[in-house]
């Protein structure tokens, strides 16, 4: 479900490192595989009638990496009672890693960026973690700050003061961990829930499928929702001509198809320009 606050109607680093820069050429032609060039065209047609604000928005997944210099920071918003030991929030992060990276590998061909994305790899790093109580966390070590009784829309959220959905001009300096610690997204881990949630925000599912798809080669319902992070759309009530099956379709794949691929890209070079490329 695409919720890109801000953009449709309202609703729902310790470490600071920068992607590495592609150093080969850029590839400069608009070259999807043939099948696709119709229904691709169609894709994007539907987006400019139906996106209100469609190159005015400044908040999509492109801009906070490209913001960024090339990483992404995450908050965990733990929206659940389960006690999470040190093992199981580095398995969360190590998986929310491994997940985000498939769609940053779509920005590649033979591992340089395609028509001038500038990385060949994207940070993904969890600084913070939120939750209603400090008992929940079972660690003691400080590789994260946590955020405890901060309660926004019903669920405990990272402080505002470092979230990039509140400080879209970069200003973080009331953030008790400065720049380094602030986040771009948060991942929402809701406790019960089916399906999910997404926008420029960050991405919703449900806790108790999320970690129990930890070791799952392909987390699809949390791979949708980043799509959603990025301005894919949803496929509700239409189907592009010539193409049946697609994880922005909901239901009817479970990993990045080529289709996504191309849409992704497509979204890539229509944007590009706002950065000079």
């Amino acid at each position: 479900m695409r919720v890109l606050r801000g953009f449709v109607a309202a609703c729902a680093a310790l470490l600071l490192v920068t992607g590495e820069a592609s150093a080969g050429p850029a590839v400069r032609a608009w070259n999807p595989p043939g099948h696709l060039v119709q229904p691709l065209g169609e894709v994007w047609q539907h987006v400019e009638s139906t996106y209100p604000d469609l190159h005015g928005f400044r908040n999509y997944g492109w801009d906070q990496i490209m913001a960024n210099g090339g990483y992404v920071n995450y908050c965990v918003r733990w929206d659940s009672t389960a006690p999470v030991s040190a093992a199981l929030r580095d398995r969360i992060h190590a998986s929310l890693s491994r997940q985000f990276t498939k769609w940053m590998a779509a920005l590649l061909d033979n591992g340089q960026g395609w028509e001038s994305w500038p990385y060949q790899s994207v940070p993904v790093k969890a600084v913070g973690w939120a939750v209603r109580d400090r008992s929940t966390l079972q660690w003691t070590d400080n590789s994260v700050d946590v955020y405890v009784n901060d309660i926004n829309e019903n669920a405990p959220q990272c402080a505002a003061d470092c979230g990039r959905f509140f400080h879209q001009d970069g200003d973080y300096s009331r953030c008790p961990g400065g720049a380094a610690r602030h986040y771009d997204m948060s991942l929402w881990l809701t406790a019960g829930m089916g399906g999910g949630a997404g926008g420029d925000w960050g991405q919703r599912v449900g806790s108790e499928y999320f970690a129990a798809n930890l070791d799952s080669e392909n987390i699809h319902i949390y791979l949708h929702e980043v799509g959603h992070t990025f301005g894919l759309d949803d496929f509700y009530d239409w189907t592009p001509s010539g193409v049946c099956c697609f994880l922005m379709k909901a239901g009817s794949a479970g990993e990045i198809t080529e289709f996504d691929k191309w849409m992704f890209r497509d979204w890539w070079r229509h944007l590009k320009p706002r950065y000079g490329l």
